[in-house]
């Protein structure tokens, strides 16, 4: 009996927990299919590694067979060699070793470790003469089958010779001393082909060849396969005679095929969907406990949020019996707006609290939803509240359907729109004053709507379109423009707009805008359609309209949307102010303003006026460009620019002048100068006047006049002035000159005739004739010097021609050159030879014939004569220097004897004092000057001026 009581407890523990027993199911049963599996799985392990060391072990005992043939092909070749150390037939006897062992490539012996014999040669010359016990690659394994004294097959390795391939190495000891290596070489693929490997299934296996290099601590591994094959399985065995690890790898995990997981998805699939089966069966009576109690919380909870909605509502939700029209439930909201407690309600109906001139309306559609007319209604009514007040209420009315489509209750609910009808009245005030003003309004209004202009721009995609793109793509399509203006629906438009539009009906302006917009207005309208792309509310420009009567008007063009219209444009105002007496009015000014620009202009100087304390100013004209280069924005520009563009010497000057004439409040009229924009300098004459206003100066205005041609007629004449009273000194001088040199000659033929006279013997005659003729002589040469002056004093026309200076020196130099040579003289000659100067041709070779032989003629005598010309620039003149380390000249005691007619300062005999005289005269003449800058016992220089 207590066994069935356990028994019972155990099986209801089981049914109240049906996913517990559900799991417990699944894992049993998984458990189960996973020890069958995995037992299926250590079976073909097993299987697997029993095949892989059976094939490994083949290819093991295939390589190891191979390398102990190597063993005999050695041991032989060390047989060749004789007592003598020399090995006999070796060529023949190695290659009956290669025939007999094809596994073998080459066979070789190293006396003392170095490769002497190789068979066969070819292929392997490299390799001929290499020390096997100091080459890097070699040394190590040599060295090691010498210490072993066995046989030690050292690679796979690169040859020397090419290729990769295993080297093995017999040491020989002739006597107990090592003579040498017997080796062979055994090609890497060769080895691997003789040992089978190739005939293993490469679809399941790989092979890889590996040796551990003790050095780097690294396996390294031969073939082409992968090196890392942690993640399949493997066996591997060594091969001692080359410290070598062969390795057999699966490719695919023989006991992981479908034979295994295929089982094993399938048990645990089953034990899952077991389980499953299970839980749900255990589940079902639960379920349905728990389905009933979510049921019955949902009913009370739909019931506790309708409760809550019902009382927290916002509107006034009623629930009324539909034959009698009492309250049956009312909540929070509609008592408040009623003005009524819930007890109240509940002793009327809904006919007591309606307004009189609603109930008929009301009781009319509660007939219709009673008939079944309407499935509800909703209506806007008056509501009487419990203090008298009257409130606007918005009731909708909808039946409690029975199972029957019947109903005896039904549901109203009221939203308060007192608010909202108070704001309708004001509208419609506001819509009548709007009216008023409209119809009132002193200037021409317009209503118009533009909301089919807006969807036809859309249409277009224009809207939010860049300005530039609008505006080409309007350029392009002309058309457009006149169908947005056909698009607009004029509303109505006030009083002013039929006397602005000089019509007697609002029709006839109402029918179109197309009739009072032309082609001249078309521009203007593009504005428009710009400002509604761009979603600009306003929009104001001066425009021109057509009247019925076809003549044109000027008018101050003002679109606007009203506010609550900007989007849809369904309503704007438009303005059009008549401003035709304004233009008119301002086409005068601007005609007066440019008579008055006109006439400034035209005045040939400066008009400008600035303010009298500052000197800020305001105002200055065009003609400020013609004169001084800038333009009358640069002058405005900056408030000093005035003082600080006037001449350095005058600035002071004129700021006092201001000062003084300001002061006394005296008009002025003064010269200064200023710079022009180019550099140049600008004589300026200012007359201005000062500008009283209220019995204060406030401004100064004035002209400023070029003056600088006058000044420059007025330096040239003063030039000239100095040049008469110049010439006339020269002049004066000339005539003392000449009657001194005249008055000297004829003295002297005077007393020379006495004396012929009064002489008494024919020698005494003779004597007296021959210095007659002295005298005469020199009475001719002083004539010809003097009209040679006189020719060059006259001569006012000289020609001048492009000389190049360089050539005529040259000339002059070969006209010089005896004396040059004679005297030793070196001329330097520093002038370019493409300079060009304007000079009279005679004059200029004068010139310089008359200084250089100066210079030769007045040399030192102590030291080499040097004469040195160049050339300098200053101002407008070319400056032709001469220089000579000549006997200089004492301009302390001569300065103003240089130039002198008949001045000489040396006592040199050929000094006539003629020559500078000449020169000078002929320098002066074209325009030059010349200077002189001399020491006594260092040297002359002149420096002559040549006008540009």
């Amino acid at each position: 009996m207590r066994s069935e009581i356990t028994h019972s407890k155990f099986m209801k523990w089981f049914f109240r927990r049906p996913k517990s027993t559900g799991f417990l199911i699944f894992l049993f049963l998984s458990w189960t299919v996973g020890f069958t599996v995995f037992q299926l799985y250590k079976l073909n392990q097993e299987n697997e590694q029993r095949e892989m060391n059976t094939i490994l072990q083949v290819v093991r005992q295939n390589i190891e067979h191979s390398l102990k043939n190597c063993y005999t092909t050695t041991l032989t070749l060390a047989l060749i060699i004789d007592a003598t150390g020399k090995p006999q037939n070796f060529e023949k006897i190695a290659n009956s070793l290669l025939l007999s062992n094809p596994t073998i490539d080459a066979v070789q012996l190293s006396p003392e470790g170095i490769l002497k014999y190789i068979y066969p040669l070819k292929g392997n010359e490299a390799a001929l003469n290499l020390n096997l016990l100091t080459y890097s690659t070699t040394k190590k394994d040599a060295l090691k089958s010498i210490s072993t004294q066995k046989m030690y097959f050292a690679g796979p390795d690169k040859l020397k010779q090419g290729g990769v391939g295993i080297i093995g190495r017999f040491p020989v000891f002739k006597n107990d001393k090592f003579w040498g290596f017997s080796s062979i070489i055994i090609k890497l693929n060769k080895l691997l082909q003789s040992s089978g490997i190739e005939n293993v299934d490469n679809s399941k296996y790989f092979f890889q060849f590996s040796k551990f290099q003790l050095d780097d601590q690294k396996e390294i591994f031969f073939l082409n396969n992968k090196t890392n094959f942690s993640d399949h399985y493997s066996v591997s065995t060594k091969i001692p005679d080359g410290d070598w690890k062969l390795y057999i790898v699966a490719k695919k995990h023989k006991y992981l095929t479908a034979e295994i997981i295929f089982p094993a998805m399938v048990g645990i699939l089953l034990s899952a969907l077991f389980g499953f089966l299970i839980t749900t069966l255990l589940l079902m009576p639960k379920k349905l406990r728990s389905l009933v109690k979510v049921q019955a919380e949902k009913i009370l909870s739909s019931e506790i949020k309708f409760r809550a909605i019902f009382d927290q509502a916002a509107v006034g939700i009623a629930h009324i019996c539909s034959h009698t029209g009492k309250f049956i439930e009312i909540n929070n909201q509609y008592c408040h707006l009623v003005e009524y407690s819930q007890d109240e309600m509940r002793n009327l109906n809904f006919q007591n609290i309606t307004h009189p001139d609603d109930l008929e309306q009301d009781l009319f559609y509660f007939k219709q939803l009673k008939n079944g007319e309407i499935k509800n209604y909703v209506m806007e009514k008056r509501l009487i509240t419990k203090l008298g007040h009257t409130i606007w209420v918005n009731l909708t009315v909808s039946p409690v359907l029975k199972s029957d489509k019947s109903f005896s209750k039904h549901i109203a609910i009221i939203e308060d729109i007192s608010e909202k009808k108070e704001n309708e009245k004001l509208i419609i005030k506001s819509e009548a004053r709007f009216k008023s003003l409209f119809e009132d309004s002193p200037i021409p209004l317009w209503e118009e709507d533009f909301s089919h202009v807006k969807t036809y721009l859309t249409d277009l995609d224009l809207i939010a379109k860049p300005i530039a793109e609008v505006n080409q793509f309007l350029s392009n399509n002309p058309n457009v423009a006149r169908n947005c203006i056909n698009l607009v629906k004029i509303i109505d438009i006030n009083n002013m707009s039929l006397v602005l539009y000089k019509s007697k009906t609002k029709k006839e302006i109402t029918s179109g805008l197309y009739q009072i917009i032309d082609e001249v207005a078309i521009s203007d309208f593009l504005k428009i359609i710009i400002a509604i792309t761009q979603g600009i509310p306003f929009v104001n420009f001066d425009t021109k309209i057509k009247t019925t009567h076809g003549d044109y008007r000027d008018v101050d063009f003002r679109w606007s949307a009203i506010k609550g219209y900007e989007n849809s444009l369904e309503r704007i105002i438009i303005s059009t102010e008549d401003i035709t007496d304004r233009k008119n009015s301002e086409k005068t000014i601007i005609e007066s303003k440019l008579r008055v620009q006109s006439l400034i202009d035209t005045v040939d100087g400066i008009v400008w006026e600035c303010d009298i304390q500052t000197f800020n100013f305001n105002f200055i004209s065009q003609k400020v460009e013609k004169i001084l280069g800038y333009t009358p924005e640069e002058w405005l520009k900056s408030p000093n620019f005035w003082m600080d563009h006037i001449y350095e010497d005058d600035r002071k000057y004129i700021q006092n002048y201001y000062d003084i004439q300001n002061t006394g409040m005296i008009n002025h009229n003064f010269e200064y100068r200023m710079f022009a924009k180019d550099g140049s300098i600008v004589w300026l004459r200012d007359i201005v006047n000062i500008i009283i206003e209220d019995g204060r100066p406030t401004n100064l205005r004035g002209i400023m006049i070029d003056i600088t041609k006058n000044k420059e007629a007025e330096k040239d004449l003063n030039a000239s002035f100095e040049l008469v009273s110049e010439q006339n000194k020269r002049l004066l001088n000339f005539s003392y000159i000449v009657s001194h040199n005249l008055r000297s000659h004829t003295s002297n033929i005077a007393s020379i005739v006495e004396l012929i006279e009064s002489s008494k013997s024919e020698h005494e005659r003779e004597e007296m004739i021959q210095l007659l003729k002295t005298v005469s002589n020199s009475l001719t040469e002083t004539m010809l010097h003097l009209n040679e002056v006189i020719n060059i004093r006259t001569n006012i026309n000289l020609s001048s021609e492009p000389l190049y200076l360089f050539q005529y020196i040259n000339v002059v130099i070969n006209v010089l050159c005896k004396q040059i040579h004679s005297n030793n003289v070196e001329i330097i000659n520093k002038i370019p030879e493409n300079c060009v100067i304007n000079y009279n041709p005679a004059y200029l070779e004068s010139v310089l014939y008359n200084i250089i032989s100066n210079s030769i003629r007045y040399r030192h005598p102590s030291r080499k004569p040097v004469i040195c010309l160049s050339l300098s620039y200053e101002d407008n003149f070319k400056i032709l220097k001469i220089s000579d380390n000549g006997i200089g000249i004492d301009l302390v005691k001569n300065a103003d004897k240089i130039f002198g007619m008949y001045k000489t300062f040396t006592n040199h005999v050929d000094s006539k004092g003629i020559g500078l005289f000449i020169t000078k005269n002929q320098i002066d003449a074209m325009g030059g000057s010349i200077t002189v800058e001399s020491e006594p016992d260092i040297g002359t220089t002149f420096k002559i001026f040549i006008r540009c």
